[in-house]
This record gives C-alpha cells, structure tokens and sequence, in this order.
C-alpha cells in the first residue's frame, strides 16, 4: 500500500505585503471631550406656508452676528424674496440640478469665501428632485441588472458624503426641509378606523434630523417645535411665530459657546499648504484634525481649485512625501 507523502506549500509566503496605511481611521484613542469648535447644526422641516425659509434665514442672520451669510437656493428664488425684510445681508447660490456630488462642492466654494453660516433652502430636492438620490439610486441599479437593493449601495453612499460635508462645514449649518404631515387609519374606542396625525415626514431620507444638532418643525400656523435638542435650552420648547435670531440663534451660540474655544480652520489649511511641513507633522495634523471630527470638511483644493475634503488633501500631501522620503 502506497503512503502519502507529506504535504507540498503552494502559497507564496515571500510575497511582498501591502504598505500599512499610517492614516487608517482603525486607530482607537480616546481624549479629553471638548465643544472647541463647535458650530451650530440646526434642520427645520414643514409644510409649504408653514414660515421654513423666513425662520431659517432669521436663525442664519442671527448666527451671522451681523456678517454676510450665504444661501444655496434649491427653492427658485424664495429666500432673495425677503432680501428687503431681513435686516442681515446674504449672498445666493441658485441650484437646479441636484445631484448629491454638487452640494458638498458648493459648500467648498462657501468655506473658500469664508462665510460664517451656510443656509440650504431647502435639502429636500438632493433627495427626490431631478439627480438626487433617488434618481441616483435607480441609474446604479441599472448597473446591477435593476437591482434597487443593489443601487442604494452606490446611491446611500453619495448620500451619506453630502450629509458628512454638511455637518463638517467649517460654520454654522441652517438647513430647511419640505415636509407633509403622516396621517394612519387607526382603530378608536368605538372600534371605527379613523385617521391619526403621526406627525411631519420630511421629504429627505429618515431620520435625517438627527444628523442636526437641533431638530425643529413648523405647521401652517407658524408655530415651532423642537423635536430633537442636544441644547438644554430648547428641550420640550414650542414658539409662535419665532423670532429666529432672538429665540434660536442667540440661546444657541451662548450654549455653544458656555467653556469652548474657537476653532480657526484656515490654521489648518495652512499647515496642511506649508511647503516645509514634513511627512510627520502631515500625519501629527491629519491626527489633531480627526480629533475635531473635521475631516470631511470642504475645501478648495489649494494648488488644483477643485473641491475636495480637508482630510483628504492632508493625506494627499502627507502620503506624497513619504513615498519621496522611500
């Protein structure tokens, strides 16, 4: 009887490894928590007539503290209307197409003019108007034989990168959402199906308000009510016809503001552009930028002009000079 003979290694155990990534975000480090820097994140959502873009453009005036602010307007115009009754002064972008992809470059060439609050009025067409998320979820599926669940791998992904760019503008966020209230045929005592208000849907993904720091809807009486608040201030609170600047923005900034130090992005920038800056202290910055949950804030790229992010420029030009260094 033959006797097997001992196994042959087939693998190749000398084959070169790939380079350990020294910015891979799978370093846990824990540090002292801390509001420096911390901007105001703030969502309102209701029906059409319910005051969204007049409230909003109060808080962001607020926010403002009397500098020009800047507004992305999906809404044809309806912000510019009240240019005239606001006493702040704004700046207007005007979008028509709204592929998720445009919205963090816009908020890149805000970060660039140094616009201290950003208002988007609103961000419900970056989800069902034309090239939003939806359209884009249903172009991937088509790459995938019209897989819908296999679109949204590509479509949730483009989503989720506008979201991160919003909340990691260098200043203030207002965001406006069009909403319709959620009405449910439920059985009342007499055993009769009747409809219950369940209260406002946004017309975005669900559960984007929680992305904000502050949740807020209006109805059609203009009045407010905050549904989510990490502002002790605004817990259980409800307004008619809020005076935005006075009621919202200024309690906010107090509350922002109550043992916190100002960040100033362009420090970062400029360390990151510094032509002397060395491989180590790219990485140092990457780390201190990563701390401050900046990463993904948009930026212009200083030598290309192209929109970018603040982490992947400083990994771009860290990366380039270890692989000179080698």
């Amino acid at each position: 009887m033959s006797q097997l003979g001992k196994p042959i290694q087939t693998g190749r155990p000398n084959q070169p490894q790939p380079p350990i990534d020294e910015y891979s975000d799978n370093l846990f480090t824990f540090r002292p928590a801390t509001k420096d820097g911390a901007k105001a994140r703030i969502s309102i959502q209701g029906p059409s007539g319910s005051g969204k873009t007049w409230t909003g453009l109060s808080i962001a005036s607020g926010l403002a503290e009397g500098a020009r602010f800047a507004v992305i307007d999906t809404e044809r115009g309806a912000a510019s209307l009240y240019v005239n009754d606001l006493d702040a002064q704004f700046d207007m972008l005007p979008m028509r197409r709204f592929d998720p992809r445009n919205l963090p470059k816009a908020l890149a060439a805000a970060a660039q003019q140094g616009y201290p609050v950003v208002m988007v009025d609103s961000l419900s067409p970056f989800w069902n108007g034309p090239e939003g998320t939806l359209e884009q979820v249903e172009k991937a599926a088509s790459k995938y034989g019209g897989n819908k669940f296999a679109g949204w791998k590509d479509g949730g992904e483009i989503q989720n990168e506008m979201i991160e760019a919003l909340m990691a503008y260098p200043g203030h966020i207002v965001v406006t959402m069009r909403a319709s209230i959620k009405w449910v045929l439920e059985e009342n005592e007499r055993g009769k199906k009747e409809p219950v208000n369940k209260g406002m849907r946004a017309e975005q993904r669900e559960g984007i308000e929680f992305e904000f720091g502050v949740a807020t809807e209006m109805n059609q009486s203009n009045q407010l009510r905050f549904i989510k608040s990490r502002c002790p201030a605004f817990r259980g609170v409800k307004l008619d016809q809020p005076d935005g600047a006075r009621d919202i923005a200024k309690p906010y900034l107090d509350w922002l503001r109550d043992g916190a130090k100002d960040i100033d992005v362009t420090a970062w920038i400029d360390a990151a552009s510094d032509d002397e800056a060395t491989a180590e202290q790219l990485l140092k910055l990457y780390r201190e930028v990563e701390a401050a949950s900046a990463l993904a804030t948009p930026l212009m790229h200083p030598r290309t002009g192209q929109p970018t992010s603040l982490g992947a420029y400083i990994k771009e030009r860290g990366t380039a000079l270890k692989n000179a260094q080698q």
